[in-house]
């Protein structure tokens, strides 16, 4: 089948989160996010050493509209449900539709750490994932230095399945490091 015929919902709501597909004119709100989020992001996110400016952003999540239409990457906004502010990014990636198999990624704007958002938000994405798109297996894949990063598949109940030694490279080039994968599976 082909992955872009595959229809499901394109937003959910949690306790206190709307999770839904990125729109054009959200590169406001990410832009914003990114700014105020910078010195926690850089250690860990290649893009957040790139000099963008909004329109880059804005660019960016159209490209991820383009990408959620033919099912290739399915990136997810978070915002508040009360409020509408935009709380930060997540998304299913390096999707493959024959297992089918997803990896959670995320990032939060710092004005709302610490606040469980991004543990709400990852455990209504992996449940859509194994009832809306079927998956037989969710991956988490992080730093192992990450410590609020990898804090996230553990209080789910993630498994630890390896660690992945020298698996890339330090977001400032400088030295190899190694990757955790967490999974959930359905059988």
């Amino acid at each position: 089948m082909n992955p872009s015929l595959i229809e499901f919902p394109e937003e959910f709501t949690t306790e206190r989160l709307l999770i839904r597909k990125p729109l054009p004119g959200d590169g406001k709100y990410v832009y914003e996010a990114i700014q105020a989020s910078l010195n926690e992001l850089k250690p860990w996110m290649p893009w957040a050493h790139m000099n963008q400016t909004e329109q880059d952003v804005e660019a960016n999540v159209r490209d991820s509209i383009a990408k959620f239409i033919t099912r290739e990457d399915l990136r997810l906004h978070l915002f508040n449900k009360e409020t509408g502010e935009f709380i930060g990014s997540s998304g299913l990636h390096r999707i493959n539709w024959e297992v089918p198999k997803f990896e959670i990624g995320y990032w939060i704007d710092t004005r709302f750490s610490g606040r469980g958002y991004i543990t709400e938000a990852t455990e209504a994405i992996m449940r859509f994932a194994f009832t809306e798109l079927n998956a037989k297996r969710v991956e988490i894949r992080c730093d192992p230095r990450n410590i609020k990063s990898r804090a996230i598949p553990e209080k789910l109940g993630f498994t630890l399945e390896g660690i992945l030694k020298n698996d890339g490279i330090s977001v400032d080039s400088k030295e190899l490091r190694d990757t955790c994968v967490f999974a959930k599976i359905m059988n």
